[in-house]
């Protein structure tokens, strides 16, 4: 059975991801408003009543301010670590919430969604595969660098989406100030283009249809230029960049069909993954 995925927004200003079959679904963050979500939701001919879930990758604000209206409108269980919790500054009275452990698969219907850790500034952040019926999506955002843990669960996958923050020459020369810069950069922030097309182009699976490229920075990257970087990789694989302003398109991801091997030019600066 197939898999319909969608970003309904990725960025700084608010992230929310859609995995879901025929029958139920899950939301990856609620980091924009109830009223957005429905709105983008209705658009691409999706229903609410369709998700089952919320499951929360971290604390961090433009990931779950949406959670409390929606979860609660929607009777929607939101699973999250106790540490996130705590550390998230969100009323969840009326809420039904429910803990995950890192490696253990929670089952919502007939979708499996199995927590991993990921580098990131925040109190227990995790990523997730969300699998159905042999296939397996994964969402890979808000990671410091690419760890034996993040490139074992990409090798499994059918679709993810992954992050590709910030081009590097952009950061340097940009405005941000110092502390900033090496707070995106320093190992537990955010993966740069050349890391998240390091991941790409080494462990890229064959049966790897779809790349949603996510979480940009607004100042610090350009759509075009991380596309081109990763189109030049990509074989077979569909290079999508998901948007910080609307949702993407609707894309059914299905198992057992191989891809291209892809053609490019070499990689310069290789990223050495970090073990936990």
């Amino acid at each position: 059975m197939p898999l319909s995925i969608t970003s309904l927004n990725s960025g700084s200003n608010g992230n929310c991801y859609y995995i879901g079959n025929e029958k139920e679904a899950v939301l990856v963050d609620a980091g924009i408003s109830c009223r957005e979500t429905e709105k983008r939701m209705k658009r691409l001919g999706l229903s609410m009543h369709r998700v089952r879930a919320i499951f929360v990758s971290h604390e961090h604000t433009d990931h779950i301010k949406g959670i409390p209206v929606l979860a609660r409108k929607y009777q929607l269980p939101v699973y999250i670590t106790p540490f996130t919790q705590q550390n998230s500054r969100l009323s969840y009275e009326g809420v039904r919430v429910l803990p995950f452990t890192a490696y253990e698969p929670v089952q919502v219907g007939r979708l499996s969604v199995r927590p991993f850790p990921k580098l990131h500034d925040a109190a227990d952040p995790h990523s997730f595969v969300v699998s159905s019926e042999g296939v397996n999506i994964g969402v890979f955002t808000d990671i410091g660098a690419p760890c034996d843990h993040l490139i074992r669960h990409f090798r499994e996958c059918h679709a993810v989406f992954l992050e590709a923050n910030y081009d590097e020459h952009m950061l340097d020369r940009g405005y941000y100030p110092y502390y900033l810069k090496q707070r995106i950069r320093g190992g537990r922030g955010h993966l740069s283009n050349a890391q998240a097309l390091q991941v790409f182009a080494a462990h890229r699976p064959a049966h790897l249809s779809h790349v949603l490229l996510a979480h940009l920075s607004k100042d610090n990257n350009c759509p075009n230029l991380v596309k081109e970087l990763f189109a030049a990789h990509a074989g077979g694989t569909e290079v999508i960049v998901a948007s910080r302003f609307e949702e993407t398109a609707v894309y059914t991801i299905r198992a057992g069909e191989v891809l291209p091997t892809a053609v490019g030019p070499p990689l310069k600066g290789a990223q050495t993954a970090f073990a936990f």
